[in-house]
Formats: C-alpha cells, sequence, structure tokens
C-alpha cells in the first residue's frame, strides 16, 4: 500500500492548523494585542487579523464595559460607627496594550483598588454624611479609583454606593431621632399657627373699637347662627356694653339713694 495518501492527509490537516492559526476575527468591541517573539507589537482589529504561526500570539481585549458589584465592605466611620457598605462599579478598557502589558490582571487589580479605596474614602466620612451626601461621595470614589487605574488603560466611569447596613442600636437611634425631629417641626408648625390666629383677633378686635355697630351685627350673627342649631337650650350672649350701661346706671341711682 502506497504511503502517499497518509503523507498527504497529514500535509492538508498540518496546513489547516496553520491557516486556523494565521487567520482571527476580532468582532467590534474586541482588540488583539500581538506579540512577535515576545516583543509587543501593538493592538489591531476588528476584522479580520493575520498572525505569523509559532511566531505571532495574539490576546484578546474586550472593550465593553465591565460591571463590577464590590462585596459589602466593614466600614467605621469617623464618628466610630460601624457598617457595611456595598457598591457598583463600572469600568472599560481604553488602551488595550497598558491593560496588557502594565497590569498582570487588570480586572483584579481594579476590584482591589476598588474595595481598598471604598473604605479608607467612607472611613472619613460620618454617618449622616454618608447616609445624606451620597452624590458627593460616589464622585470622590470614582475620582481616586480612576486616578489610580489609568496608567492600566482602564477608565473607571462611574461608582454607586448601594447600600448601608447599619446595627440594629443605630437604627433604632436614627428612628428616635427623626421622630423628634418631627415632633419639634409639629410643634413649631403649631406656634406659627397659633400666632397668625391671634394676629388675625387683635385686627379683627381693633375693627369692632373702631365702629362700635359692628360689634351690634356680629351679636345678631351669632344669634342667627344658634338659632339655626337643634338644641334644647339656648344661651344668648349679652353684650359687655350693655352690661356697662346697666352699672352705670345701677351705681347712679345708689348715689342719688344716698344723697337723699
Amino acid at each position: 500500500m502506497s504511503p502517499f495518501p497518509t503523507i498527504l492527509t497529514v500535509v492538508v490537516i498540518f496546513g489547516l492548523l496553520l491557516i486556523f492559526n494565521m487567520i482571527k476575527v476580532l468582532k467590534e468591541y474586541e482588540r488583539g494585542v500581538i506579540f512577535r517573539l515576545g516583543r509587543l507589537i501593538g493592538a489591531k482589529g476588528p476584522g479580520l487579523i493575520i498572525l505569523i504561526p509559532m511566531i505571532d500570539k495574539m490576546v484578546r481585549v474586550d472593550l465593553r464595559v465591565i460591571t463590577y458589584d464590590i462585596p459589602a465592605q466593614d466600614v467605621i466611620t469617623r464618628d466610630n460607627v460601624s457598617v457595611k457598605v456595598n457598591a457598583v462599579v463600572y469600568f472599560q478598557i481604553t488602551d488595550a496594550n497598558k491593560a496588557i502589558v502594565s497590569v498582570a490582571n487588570f480586572f483584579e487589580a481594579t476590584s482591589q483598588i476598588a474595595q481598598t479605596t471604598l473604605r479608607s474614602v467612607l472611613g472619613q466620612q460620618e454617618l449622616d454624611n454618608l447616609l445624606a451626601d451620597r452624590e458627593t461621595i460616589n464622585a470622590e470614589l470614582q475620582r481616586i479609583i480612576d486616578d489610580q487605574t489609568e496608567p492600566w488603560g482602564v477608565k473607571v466611569s462611574v461608582v454607586e454606593v448601594k447600600n448601608v447596613d447599619l446595627p440594629p442600636e443605630m437604627q433604632r437611634a436614627i428612628a428616635r431621632q427623626a421622630e423628634a425631629e418631627r415632633e419639634r417641626r409639629a410643634k413649631v408648625i403649631h406656634a406659627e399657627g397659633e400666632l397668625q390666629a391671634s394676629e388675625k383677633l387683635a385686627g379683627a378686635a381693633r375693627v369692632i373699637s373702631s365702629a362700635p355697630n359692628a360689634m351690634q351685627l356680629r351679636f345678631l350673627q351669632t344669634l342667627v347662627e344658634v338659632s339655626a342649631e337643634k338644641n334644647s337650650t339656648t344661651i344668648f350672649p349679652v353684650p359687655i356694653d350693655l352690661l356697662s350701661l346697666f352699672g352705670d346706671y345701677m351705681k347712679a341711682k345708689t348715689d342719688q339713694i344716698n344723697r337723699g
């Protein structure tokens, strides 16, 4: 049996393997970092890439945004409150060459930087700021992490603090503080209402004092309102002026009797 078909089969298989190793296709969001005999050639792609077999080596790099969920970190705030905080980081590769050459594992390095920065920045904040001023803290975290990952060709676009877990005793203390604040506001609003009501009553008293007939009209209006109610007992208010006139009359009669 002739060995020619066997040799031909081996050559064809070897040729297909060479072609498979030579031709690479990169997607739109991928880049290929090429090393030739160990030296960096540069990033290529997207599309069809041709490599020299056994000489060139390619490392694929994904340029899409990566979402990393930072695990819950134990943080002691500046006012000595222990909390658990987790966050999320959005980052992407902007320089494929740096991401491969400058750091062994850009994802692991970015995640570690994010965790340590989260503990460091939040440890400098008081609890009230941590709960109320999330936007400023997020911006500070993004700036610090991005500055440290920039030499690796990694751009950190967003950092968001997600949850802040408080100890039960601190939750009760915050609840009592919020309740006390609501009571204080209620008392202030009530006092302001009383002040406005007293000012209105004082104004009404000045109007009535300037027009004596207004008191009589108010008296008649009160009688109409009382008569509209289905009451078994009706109380008729007597104007103070009428009582004063009656008192003056009685005093005059008494003086006359004493003189007689």
